[in-house]
């Protein structure tokens, strides 16, 4: 059992290069190019695709969750900056947990990660194609129907007989074999496209995402400037049309819209002062995208019903509904710009991170290869690009979303929690760090266990059927009461450990946001959690450089 929690010497992960860089970056980002590379990873598919979905089913009270899921960011944003500042190198959260608690952990995280840089890139393709369509539509070239959409959303429009571009899709494809021929051309050539990019060594400069940053906030203001001529206040009324449950079904695709703001905590050896700088970059980056989002959220639900907004390129429908086709033209290209970006981004990360998994031996040697001409992991880049482009062919953009937010928020949870398991700091250790970045300390001993104690009351006071309700379909509410339980269990450990008040929030917020996930989500979250720790016990666990130096 203690094998499963050994840890990396923080001595060890830095001669190593953290994960994988060299040993000596360059200093040269502020706090400045720290916030723009936040906006630059946060803003994508998120703002361009799937605020979409999210105002479809919260209406306009979609802006509550976005202030929740901001709040619970910002919680874990300062202990992916407490993790920097005693785990002083370039490195991702994997990093961090194999250093502070333990392999397993990294492990988990490492292959929650998978989900937030691979697989979260295949709803972003799968974006990217809806505007890259209609932006060649704009110039009069049309790309069939059945090349524009993935197989599965084409045949659940056909069995519902919907009309639009899946119905027409599944009409007009070809057969071959007695097998339809459908699926999305543009999102399958953007991967290979990224793909032999990142293989080749292509990377963005800090001059370069802050000069895409000014693009995509430009054109952000742009859309809100104009888009509110066209606001109609009856259209924010019912405020709530589906009720709370209705906003909280848009958790997946709200929280995936801050995705990309823990990418910053990879930069600590090229920042000034990561200690200082690393949580503000990632605060500052935060706030403004949760501005931008709340604005624009008003903006779209006030322009058409909530009603029409289910659709992969939001910007665009609601300017083509409008006659609008300058502005089409715009979005169309910031949105391919700026997606193209994200894409970059991300698919760079995967291969870092199986990269890093690979030299500590728990993952296959052949991922930690260096291209001799290109010193680029080449071969862990051409697995990134089968990992996200063979799903385009038999997925759809709705289980991907689910999929990556959820494992997303899981690793966040394990990030919370991980800050809370690190040892205790003493005077020794508190004057080494001086005047670097520590999560202010808030004894929680009383304030959680009264803050639960008080909410639940509320809960029962204004929502005389909640708990009622909530176990007379115990399946359904599994996540709920699982989430009640751990609430009860950390206000516990909060009185008898005075543990510090922000790591829990932090972990609370990630774990009611969890609750938003339908059960279909945690049964194949739970699928992928157990192939990848059966992987582990297969093969990491064995060649696990720790064993080997311990054996």
């Amino acid at each position: 059992m203690n094998q499963l929690f050994r840890r990396k010497s923080l001595n060890a992960t830095i001669d190593g290069g953290g994960d994988g860089e060299t040993h000596s970056l360059n200093k040269v980002l502020s706090v400045k190019d720290l916030t723009f590379f936040g906006i630059a990873a946060i803003i994508g598919g998120g703002i361009f695709s799937a605020i979409g979905n999210a105002c479809f089913t919260g209406g306009p009270a979609v802006i509550l969750l976005y202030g929740m899921c901001a709040v619970a960011c910002g919680f874990t944003a300062m202990c992916y900056a407490e993790f920097a500042s005693r785990v002083p190198v370039s490195g991702s959260a994997y990093t961090y947990a194999y250093v502070s608690f333990g392999e397993i952990f990294a492990w988990i995280i490492g292959w929650a990660l998978i989900m937030e840089y691979s697989i979260g890139n295949i709803y972003i393709a799968f974006s990217w194609s809806g505007y890259f369509t209609n932006l060649l539509e704009t110039v009069g070239l049309h790309i069939p129907e059945w090349l524009t959409i993935n197989y599965k959303s084409a045949h659940a429009a056909f069995l519902e007989t919907k009309p639009g571009e899946g119905f027409t899709a599944w009409n007009t494809a070809p057969v071959i074999g007695g097998l339809k021929i459908i699926f999305d051309l543009p999102a399958l050539l953007i991967n290979v496209f990224i793909t032999f990019l990142v293989y080749r060594g292509t990377k963005e400069s800090k001059n370069f995402s802050n000069a895409m940053v000014y693009i995509k906030l430009a054109v952000i203001l742009l859309v809100i400037i104009v888009g509110f001529t066209y606001v109609d206040i009856d259209n924010w009324k019912p405020f709530m049309p589906n009720g709370f449950g209705g906003v909280m079904a848009g958790v997946s695709a709200v929280f995936y819209a801050y995705i990309g703001f823990d990418a910053v905590s990879t930069l600590a050896e090229e920042s000034k002062n990561p200690q200082r700088d690393l949580p503000r970059g990632m605060i500052y980056s935060l706030v403004i995208c949760t501005v931008t989002y709340i604005i624009l959220a008003l903006v779209l639900t006030g322009m058409v019903s909530y009603k029409q907004l289910g659709v992969t390129d939001p910007l665009a429908e609601i300017f083509a509904i409008k006659g609008v086709k300058w502005m089409l033209f715009i979005v169309s290209i910031s949105a391919v710009v700026a997606m193209t970006s994200v894409l970059l981004v991300f698919q760079m990360g995967q291969p870092r991170i199986w990269m890093t998994m690979s030299r500590d031996g728990l993952m296959p040697k052949k991922l930690a290869k260096i291209h001799p001409k290109y010193k680029t992991p080449g071969f862990a880049t051409i697995l990134t690009g089968f990992v996200v482009g063979v799903p385009i062919f038999f997925t759809d953009e709705n289980l991907i979303l689910d999929f990556t937010s959820i494992g997303t928020l899981f690793a966040f949870v394990l990030v919370c929690g991980g800050v809370l398991m690190l040892s205790p700091q003493n005077e020794a250790e508190m004057a080494e760090r001086k005047g670097k970045f520590r999560i202010p300390y808030v004894n929680s001993k009383f304030i959680f266990p009264l803050g639960f104690i008080l909410g639940v009351f509320l809960a029962y006071y204004f929502i005389p059927n909640y708990f009622f309700d909530m176990f007379a379909d115990v399946v359904k509410n599994i996540p709920l009461i699982s989430f009640f339980i751990v609430c009860a269990v950390i206000s516990v450990l909060a009185f008898m450990k005075n543990l510090s008040l922000i790591p829990i929030l932090g972990l609370i917020s990630c774990c009611y946001l969890l609750t938003g996930m339908s059960t279909e989500n945690w049964t194949w979250f739970g699928m992928w959690l157990v192939l990848g720790l059966i992987f582990y016990f297969s093969y990491g666990k064995k060649h696990s450089k720790l064993r080997n130096v311990e054996g």
